[in-house]
């Protein structure tokens, strides 16, 4: 089994350190095969970097962090935007820089516990097609982050819930596991911050499963988050009115063109 581990990154070197001392030895760990049993049979770990036209350093900064070690198996790819395109943008670029066969795409600020990704994919091998972290779960919880970016998120989530799935809290989380098929059979369009709801919703709309990893989101210790709020706000009403029409739509027994259910 092959493990693709991708970190957007976009004016984020005062956390490269961050990344270093705690996500780090997680993955060095899963490349060992340490911790849940069903981590045994990895043999490739690649950790990818995609800096999205960051103006700080971060880039080389990540580059003189990050280093080839003998005792460790880790492989180190970096990918990098000429301009600052985007969340959803660096993503994809990931996946598309991407050979696992699980691809985990991870938070650059930390805000969520690295040491959480081992049970992340335990869950996803109990027969999860996507798991996602999820501080809205009844056994998450949030911790010391603004109220605007709760109103935010947890507000869009609530929305997805009645649209989408009740049963999942949380469809605004970047901290995930995928299987590459779910990657290979979903387009996303959003190159924003959308992107990560953008996959989850039309995941389950294509008949994906999808499990949450109860767990708690941090404020940044480092850095500025680089949500535009006011963008965000009406990227998700439009996606929202999106679904709410492919509801509807499906509801009155309109058949989806083939090619439009593939490319969802």
């Amino acid at each position: 089994m092959k493990l693709s581990f991708i970190v957007p990154c976009f004016n984020e070197v005062d956390n490269v350190s961050k990344l270093h001392d705690e996500l780090l030895p997680v993955i060095e760990d899963i490349g060992k095969g340490s911790g849940q049993p069903s981590l045994k049979n990895v043999n490739l770990v690649e950790l990818i970097f995609v800096d999205d036209g960051s103006r700080d350093g971060t880039l080389e900064r990540l580059k003189a962090t990050f280093k080839p070690r003998k005792d460790s198996d880790v492989i180190f790819k970096y990918a990098r935007h000429d301009i600052n395109r985007g969340l959803g943008a660096a993503i994809r670029t990931g996946f598309q820089t991407a050979e696992g066969d699980i691809l985990i795409t991870v938070d650059s600020d930390g805000t969520y516990d690295f040491k959480g990704i081992p049970e992340l994919l335990s869950i996803l091998s109990s027969g999860a097609d996507i798991v996602t972290a999820s501080p809205y779960h009844p056994k998450g919880g949030v911790a010391g982050v603004p109220g605007y970016r709760l109103f935010l998120s947890r507000g869009s989530s609530f929305l997805y819930r009645i649209l989408v799935d009740r049963n999942v809290y949380t469809y605004t989380c970047l901290f995930r596991a995928y299987r590459s098929d779910v990657i290979k059979n979903i387009s996303f369009r959003s190159d924003g911050f959308l992107a990560g709801s953008e996959i989850l919703v039309k995941a389950i709309l294509q008949g994906f499963r999808v499990a949450e990893f109860p767990a708690v989101l941090h404020k940044r210790t480092y850095g500025v988050s680089k949500a535009r709020i006011a963008q965000t706000i009406f990227s998700h009403l439009g996606f929202q009115t999106w679904v709410l029409m492919y509801r509807v739509q499906s509801l009155m027994g309109f058949h989806h063109p083939r090619e439009e259910r593939r490319r969802l």
